[in-house]
């Protein structure tokens, strides 16, 4: 995939001696972009990644509170075939070779998300980690097939040494709305996980069971 191009519209200094600490090891990668097709229509739209700036708004941590799991663990284990056969009638690639897309940027070993106020816990089985996050801007994306998208960032302000330094959201949001489902990055380098782009764990809530989301994915 082509190597995304960044425009930046919150600007921080990062020190180059910060370290990459992610915590479903996903690995920075600058030469490739994110335009992951959720099987909709192709008009041009805010989902899509057609936007103007002025349509960006800054959002809350709250537009994503909530019991939040990955859906990692329904492709592997079949359940999201049916939408990957779908992509196949729709897309270029063969469900086998959407299966291994997504297998690459589904996967995480951070199973479940708890958002409550400006807490956020990371689980991984019974362990878990919990930091408090502050907005901390966001940035735009410019893909060089001609859609953006917006990473809508927090900085952690409290907690556990090991929960990350920052969280990036993903949504095909870019005004305040709840979320119905996400792609996170997080990671102690903000600037180097805006380049990371073949590894989006994604959450769904935690009420829905595996049909559920493969009805919902198949509905974009």
């Amino acid at each position: 995939m082509n190597k995304a191009i960044t425009t930046i519209s919150y600007a921080l200094a990062l020190s180059a001696t910060l370290t990459f600490a992610g915590m479903a090891g996903a690995e920075t990668s600058s030469g490739n972009n994110h335009n992951h097709s959720h099987s909709h229509d192709k008009q041009e739209s805010v989902y899509d990644g057609y936007f103007h700036d002025d349509q960006v708004k800054a959002r809350e941590l709250s537009d994503w509170e909530g019991d939040w799991q990955s859906v990692y663990a329904y492709l592997v284990d079949g359940t999201l075939d049916p939408v990957m056969a779908d992509k196949a009638k729709h897309g270029d690639k063969s469900a086998g070779e959407y299966r291994a897309y997504y297998e690459k940027g589904y996967k995480t070993d951070v199973d479940r998300i708890v958002i409550d106020g400006k807490k956020v816990t990371f689980f991984r089985g019974k362990e878990s980690v919990t930091g408090d996050y502050e907005t901390d801007g966001h940035e735009i994306l410019t893909y060089n097939k001609g859609n953006r998208g917006v990473r809508f960032i927090f900085r952690k302000s409290a907690g556990d040494d090991a929960a990350p330094r920052f969280i990036q959201f993903s949504d095909h949001i870019v005004a305040p709305e709840k979320a119905d489902h996400y792609h996170l990055y997080w990671g102690n380098d903000r600037a180097a996980l805006l380049n990371e782009v073949t590894n989006w764990p994604t959450y769904y809530p935690a009420s829905l069971n595996g049909k559920q989301i493969a009805d919902e994915m198949l509905s974009h």
